[in-house]
């Protein structure tokens, strides 16, 4: 029971993890495990304490909050910086594999023009040969 702590020491009530320590009245009571936080008609915010005696319910949301914006917005930078450098990649690549093939194709049709001209002799030397002017 938390009530036998009162009028006695923080860190005595605050041994029992169920315990809540209002500074400002000394009282040691139940915490209120149905609610986040302990309403104000039981202890004010900047009195409560639970857990530890040198953090209140106050400062520990004040943290809380500036940690966790914090890492949402670190979040969003990250998710940002590597969208972009994605962006970036591909666009970089884009050209590169367009330029390879483009080169593909220069290639493919260099072979065929060279076939036609290799048909196109050996058609001309029999023609040559037919008529003996070769």
């Amino acid at each position: 029971d938390c009530h036998q702590y009162t009028n006695r020491s923080c860190e005595e009530c605050l041994k029992n993890v169920t315990c809540l320590w209002c500074a400002s009245s000394g009282r040691c009571v139940e915490y209120p495990v149905r609610r986040v936080l302990p309403p104000t008609d039981l202890c004010e915010l900047r009195s409560a304490r639970w857990g530890v005696c040198w953090v209140n319910f106050e400062a520990l949301i004040i943290a809380m909050s500036v940690v966790g914006g914090t890492i949402l917005i670190m979040l969003g930078v990250c998710c940002c910086c590597c969208c972009k450098k994605k962006s970036k990649k591909q666009v970089s690549e884009g050209p590169d594999k367009d330029d390879e093939r483009a080169a593909r194709e220069r290639e493919k049709r260099r072979v065929r023009l060279q076939e036609r001209r290799a048909e196109m002799k050996s058609r001309h030397d029999e023609i040559r040969r037919k008529y003996g002017t070769v």
